[in-house]
C-alpha cells in the first residue's frame, strides 16, 4: 500500500472522457499538475452517484486550484458510458476502468472478498508523490468539499490546523 510522500503507483487504463469517448489514460499524462484520484466500488449504485456528481458540481474549484481530478472503479468503459448516458450526464473529468483490478490493489483499496474497490481517495502533487490518502467505508460517501479544503492547504506548503480554510491563520511553530 502506497505511503504519504512516496511515489504514487503509476497507472495506464481506458477511461470514459467527455461525450462518452473512450481515451487510454496514464497518470504520467499528469506529471506536473496536482491530481486527486478517487476510487468508488461500482457503476449504478445508490451512493456512488453522490458522489461523483458533487465532483463534478465543484470540478471549477478544483481546476482554479489547479487540480485535474479522475474517478475510478473496476467496471468496463461500456458500464462507465451508459450510466454518464443514462444517469449522470457529462462529468468533465475521466472515469477509469480498472477492470483487471491492478489499479485498485496497487493503491490498497481492493477488497479482496468482494473484488471492489473501497472508497479511496488520494491527492497527488505535481512531482507524482503522495500527500494525502483517506479511505471510507463501503456506506460512507466522501465529500468533495473537504477534499478542496485539503488541497487548498496542502498547496500552502504552510502548516495549517484543524478545519484551517483558504484565508484564515496558519498555525505557527515556535
Amino acid at each position: 500500500m502506497p505511503m504519504i510522500g512516496q511515489p504514487a503507483p503509476q497507472f495506464t487504463c481506458q477511461a470514459v472522457v467527455d461525450g462518452g469517448d473512450f481515451k487510454e489514460i496514464s497518470l504520467s499524462d499528469y506529471k506536473g499538475k496536482w491530481v486527486v484520484l478517487f476510487f468508488y466500488p461500482l457503476d449504478f449504485t445508490f451512493v456512488c452517484p453522490t458522489e461523483i456528481t458533487q465532483f463534478r458540481d465543484h470540478l471549477p474549484e478544483f481546476k482554479e486550484n489547479g487540480a485535474e481530478v479522475l474517478g475510478c472503479s473496476i467496471d468496463s468503459v461500456h458500464s462507465h458510458k451508459r450510466w454518464i448516458k443514462d444517469d449522470l450526464g457529462d462529468l468533465g473529468y475521466p472515469l477509469l476502468s480498472d477492470v483487471t483490478k491492478q489499479v485498485a490493489r496497487d493503491y490498497g483499496v481492493l477488497l479482496q472478498e468482494s473484488g471492489i474497490a473501497t472508497r479511496g481517495t488520494y491527492i497527488i502533487d505535481p512531482e507524482g508523490s503522495i500527500q494525502y490518502m483517506g479511505i471510507h467505508n463501503l456506506n460512507v460517501g466522501r465529500d468533495a468539499q473537504e477534499i478542496l479544503r485539503v488541497l487548498s492547504a496542502l498547496k500552502t506548503g504552510e502548516l495549517c490546523g484543524a478545519g484551517w480554510k483558504k484565508g484564515t491563520k496558519f498555525v505557527k511553530a515556535d
